[in-house]
């Protein structure tokens, strides 16, 4: 809903309806922390525990009391760190150089704090997926680790009793057990003993670790160089606030014009604007024709090697599983793979991509689609059944403009905002910044 809907005379103000959006993302959050409990409950199950051989030497490593990468120091590196990581890079340096001279402090920092909740939820996303997959599946398989037999403390004296499968021959037993042929008191370090696939560890230091990588790599646009597509979006729409980004050669009135204030008093004509965008365009396909070398430059290789130290700590806490003798090689990239997936997915899910999106989420659902869209609906971040986008996200506070029958700045046209209006009511409709008709 805009910030005041004026349709059959009623006024509503986004200030009552915000509270749905707000909801709906604590509700996110909710639906998280509900799925990191049941990942919890599905760890501390007693596992399926497969039948194994004695003679196995794939499971008869030492067990290693002091591991490389204990779990609370696990939660440390690839929980606590990405949180601190994400919060400074949001608070400090967002939103950026882009943001233009006058803009209100209010508004950089509902920027920032929207930067820090949809950082914090991607994170959070991917690790709770990790979570929850990885312990879900240990249980279920119920593979031997490499240390089983050390934990075990088998019933040789009575082995016939326990053996329910395989041959043996003249140079080996390859008799299969059962696994209550362990007799070991300590029932946690057992059943511990048959969680080895996949790896824990590994899911978790990738899933929030790579997570970070990107994150780090999104918000100092460290990419690999590449050529914008033939239809690239004009430079100042990856602006920290495009709407108040001024096009060279166009006349705004006042210095310090605000998305509140009438659209119509700072909108360039038709004619102008025809001609300053046709004038971009020649110049942006001549420089493509003659330097098209010089439309992308590598970052430096510092801010690479930042970028990299996380996915390379992951790197370093997944193979320790190896040497701690915790986890089969198999058992580590299987949770590694699980831990990349969640963490691309996630990034994605809340951030534009590397390459394209010069380091920003996505923005905020519109209101009317807080908690539903429905078939029909390719967007979650425009208005339900106005076939356009808000004139601006709440951020920009450029709902209000919108109501007062100014187009959408990404293709409303008057009619559109004259529809919106009761019958019978004045058509206060005026150009929008793209794609309005003179009167």
């Amino acid at each position: 809903m805009d910030d005041l809907d004026l349709a059959g005379g009623n006024v509503r103000r986004r200030g009552r309806a915000s509270w749905v959006l707000v909801l709906s993302y604590g509700f996110d959050w909710l639906v998280l922390v509900v799925f990191a409990v049941v990942g919890y409950v599905l760890g501390n199950l007693t596992p399926n525990k497969r039948p194994f051989s004695l003679d196995d030497r794939d499971i008869a490593f030492p067990f290693t009391v002091k591991e490389t990468v204990p779990t609370w120091l696990l939660v440390i590196v690839a929980i606590v760190a990405p949180i601190a990581v994400v919060a400074v890079v949001a608070l400090v340096f967002v939103p950026g150089a882009t943001v233009p001279a006058g803009t209100p402090k209010s508004l950089i920092w509902k920027r920032k704090l929207w930067e820090l909740h949809a950082g914090w939820l991607g994170l959070a996303l991917s690790i709770v997926a990790a979570w929850f997959i990885t312990n879900g599946m240990k249980n279920l398989f119920g593979k031997p680790r490499p240390d089983l037999l050390s934990r075990c403390q088998p019933d040789l004296d009575n082995l016939s009793r326990y053996i329910i499968g395989g041959l043996k021959t003249a140079t080996a037993s390859g008799q299969l057990v059962s696994p209550s042929i362990c007799k070991n008191p300590d029932k946690a370090t057992l059943d511990d003993g048959f969680r080895s696939y996949p790896s824990g560890h590994s899911s978790s230091s990738a899933a929030g670790l790579i997570y970070l990588s990107l994150f780090v790599a999104s918000k100092f646009a460290i990419t690999i160089p590449f050529l914008a597509p033939a239809g690239f979006a004009d430079a100042s729409a990856f602006a920290a606030f495009p709407s108040r980004t001024r096009l060279p050669g166009i006349k705004v009135a006042g210095p310090d014009t605000y998305e509140l204030g009438a659209r119509h008093a700072a909108a360039p004509s038709r004619s102008t604007l025809d001609a300053t965008l046709g004038n971009k365009g020649i110049a942006r396909h001549n420089r493509t024709v003659a330097a098209v070398r010089r439309q992308a430059a590598a970052p430096p290789i510092y801010l690479l090697c930042i970028a990299l130290v996380p996915f390379f700590t992951s790197v370093f806490i997944a193979g320790s599983r190896w040497w701690d003798f915790r986890h089969h090689g198999f058992d580590i990239l299987f949770g590694y793979l699980i831990g990349t997936i969640t963490a691309i997915f996630s990034f994605r899910y809340y951030h534009l991509p590397i390459s394209q999106g010069a380091g920003w989420a996505w923005g905020p659902r519109s209101n009317e689609k807080a908690f539903w869209a429905g078939v029909g609906s390719f967007s979650y971040a425009t208005d339900r059944l106005r076939g356009e986008y808000r004139s601006g996200d709440e951020e920009e506070a450029l709902g209000a403009a919108d109501a007062f029958g100014h187009g959408s700045a990404l293709g409303a046209t008057p009619h559109a905002a004259s529809a919106r209006k009761a019958p019978g009511a004045p058509s206060v409709a005026h150009d929008s910044y793209m794609g309005a008709s003179e009167s």
